[in-house]
Order: C-alpha cells, then structure tokens, then sequence
C-alpha cells in the first residue's frame, strides 16, 4: 500500500497507531482494498519521494467500507495498525534489480496505490527487510 510521506507516512501511522487507509480513487486499487481482510500484513510504501521504498509494515485491523472522504457512494477504506517501520527501506530500484520479483506487481504497475503480492514475493521481501 501506497502513500507519499508529505501526505501520510509511516511515521504519521506510528504516531497514530491505527488510521484508515482512505482517499484510494483508482477502481483497481479499490477492488484489492476489498478483498483485504483483518489479519492481512501489508507493506507501507512511500511514493513521489526521491527514494521511493518499502518502509514499514502494517497490519489491516477493520474490512473494506465507505470511505467517509469519498464525494460518491462505491469508494472504500480499511484500518491499518502500525507494526514496525524497517531499519534499511528496499528502494523500488533494488527491488526492480532482483530476478525474483520480476513479475511482481510494483516493477510491472508501480503506480497502482493498492496493490496485491503473491506469497513467495512476500517471504522474499520480509527476508531481505528483516536483515
């Protein structure tokens, strides 16, 4: 999941500790909102900055449901609580370096805001982040 830090950044959700992920107005990103359910771990990436990157992790505590910011019906937000924000970020050129997360879909759609990973490019990441 995306956000630029001058808008919302890991640091902004650690002070919070739980915040809706809202303002998500593309129907592709919204459809993956939809299908997180409570549980799920996701990455918090930073985007528009000079080193765009996997910073954090989060954790989503509240399914799909209307976005409050939204001007129309159909738009969705979740809950996400804090985990921990990573020592060393993962830049999206590092990661666009590795064979192993070629078909990913940040190196093919790094614009896409919500975005889903499969498993092994999880296990992948988490290995490289907790180092």
């Amino acid at each position: 999941m995306k956000s630029e830090p001058d808008t919302f950044s890991i640091d902004d959700l650690k002070k919070k500790g739980v915040a809706g992920w809202d303002g998500v107005r593309n129907y592709q990103a919204r459809n993956n909102l939809r299908t997180m359910q409570k549980g799920d771990q996701c990455f918090f990436y930073h985007s528009s900055t000079k080193i765009p990157a996997i910073v954090g992790l989060m954790e989503v505590v509240r399914e799909a449901y209307p976005d409050s910011s939204a001007d129309k019906p159909g738009w969705v937000q979740v809950d996400v609580k804090f985990i921990k924000a990573f020592s060393t970020p993962l830049s999206l050129e590092d990661i666009k370096g590795m064979s192993a997360l070629k078909s990913m879909v940040l190196v093919k759609s790094s614009r896409l805001s919500v975005q889903p990973i499969k498993p092994e490019e999880w296990t992948f990441l988490l290995k490289k982040l907790d180092k």
